[in-house]
């Protein structure tokens, strides 16, 4: 079965739209639909550089907010917030 496709916000190509919002959220329904797979698994990798760098206990409600406007900056904009 091929997966949808959808045109990609971020990097602007089509691509295979992930299989299920990867959040429990409006923004995890908003990357579900329109972001590519490349682009979620390239933040991912950009994710746990987030947690490392700040040191990030994602347990912590406020290092999940933290995480939450990283992940909507680094799909949206800036101006998405």
């Amino acid at each position: 079965m091929t997966q949808d496709l959808t045109t990609c916000v971020r990097c602007g190509r089509p691509g295979e739209r992930l299989a299920a919002p990867p959040l429990p959220n409006a923004l995890g329904q908003r990357i579900f639909e329109s972001i590519c797979q490349v682009c979620w698994k390239e933040w991912l990798k950009q994710q746990t550089a987030v947690i490392n760098h700040y040191g990030l206990d994602v347990r912590d409600p406020k290092a999940r907010q933290l995480l939450l406007g990283h992940t909507e900056t680094y799909f949206f904009g800036a101006q998405a917030r």
